[in-house]
């Protein structure tokens, strides 16, 4: 029987921390002693092999980060059937978002995982974590993988990539996707939500984009904003893009010095993604007056797109050389998964 082989790539994170018992510091520990924290790894009908990067704490995750992981799955793509990511959960949502757009048409899982509590501590909730997230990666039915995109994987949930976000610092369950249905659910089994999950005929081969364009900002909309601030937005040199975060279903203020700003970014070809500052839900622009500008200056509804999606999508589409008018349509597009239809 040929076993299914996985590669685990360690980033950095809570996951890959043990702590020194002279110091009481968490420091990065030597991944070649996996097993000896993970004895459960030698009895895995999975080949495993591991790579690891020069540790990141998940705070300073930059799109640099994500291009060198991007190379390293696809060095490694013929060899292995699936891959397993330990990141810190900060910016998981962001990484695993971006590498959704960033490997096109991708047919083999690749699947995030981190932990709350370090690896090598008693009530870890790493072990559980990363044994789960090697055995989906390694999963096969007729020789094709269960999951065949990029998912998030932790406390007994299975989320896709780019409709997860962090919620909850102080608990097991940090993420959630508000709004899209998970992808499995960990018990005594592994129940495949086989209706969520990707299984779209790939008649294209698996492109690894390796381009990024970072000229974009992340603004959130709150009562008392400042005129100035927004001026000094606009007049920043190289900006491409802006994610707007308003509130509730697209809402945003009526005055005068709000239009003005829209009118303004889009006298200077910037363009405007709008996304709601809740959780769950959609954009629904022209549900309420407090939206209509938005429809009138032809802004871009980012619909149930999550933050952290909106953010990768803007980078990655940017960077590849399309126009001003293309990026807007593949903004308001689902291209992978990020958007319901």
């Amino acid at each position: 029987m040929n076993l299914a082989k996985v590669l685990i790539i360690y980033t950095g994170g809570t996951i890959g921390m043990i702590k020194n018992v002279k110091t009481g510091a968490l420091e990065a520990f030597d991944f070649e002693n996996l097993k000896k924290y993970v004895p459960e790894l030698s009895r895995f009908d999975i080949t495993i092999e591991a790579i690891a990067f020069e540790p990141v704490d998940s705070a300073n995750i930059s799109p640099k980060l994500w291009i060198t992981l991007v190379s390293t799955i696809e060095q490694n793509y013929q060899k292995f059937d699936g891959f397993v990511i330990l990141h810190g959960t900060d910016t998981m949502a962001y990484s695993a978002s971006a590498l959704s757009f960033l490997l096109e048409n991708i047919q083999k899982p690749v699947i995030f995982t981190g932990s709350q509590l370090p690896i090598g501590t008693l009530r870890t909730d790493g072990k559980e974590n990363l044994i789960t997230a090697i055995e989906i990666a390694g999963a096969q039915e007729n020789n094709k993988p269960l999951v065949p995109e990029v998912a998030i994987c932790f406390q007994n949930r299975l989320f896709r990539g780019n409709r997860t976000r962090k919620y909850n610092a102080e608990y097991f369950d940090a993420f959630e996707s508000p709004n899209y249905s998970e992808l499995a659910e960990i018990g005594i089994s592994i129940k495949y939500n086989k209706k969520t999950i990707n299984y779209s005929p790939h008649t294209k081969p698996v492109r690894f984009h390796k381009k990024i364009n970072e000229n974009i900002i992340l603004l959130k909309i709150f009562p008392g904003m400042s005129t100035k601030f927004l001026k000094a937005i606009l007049n920043t040199e190289g900006l491409k893009g802006i994610v707007l975060e308003t509130y509730g279903a697209g809402n945003a203020p009526t005055e005068e010095w709000f239009a003005d700003f829209l009118k303004n970014a889009k006298d200077k070809k910037i363009s405007i993604l709008n996304v709601s500052q809740c959780n769950a839900g959609s954009v629904n622009l022209g549900l309420y007056e407090t939206s209509r500008i938005f429809l009138d200056l032809n802004i871009i509804s980012g619909k149930d797109i999550t933050t952290e999606a909106a953010v990768a999508k803007m980078m990655f589409l940017f960077a590849q050389g399309f126009s001003n008018e293309q990026v807007e349509y593949y903004l308001s597009q689902n291209i992978a998964g990020e958007i319901s239809i």
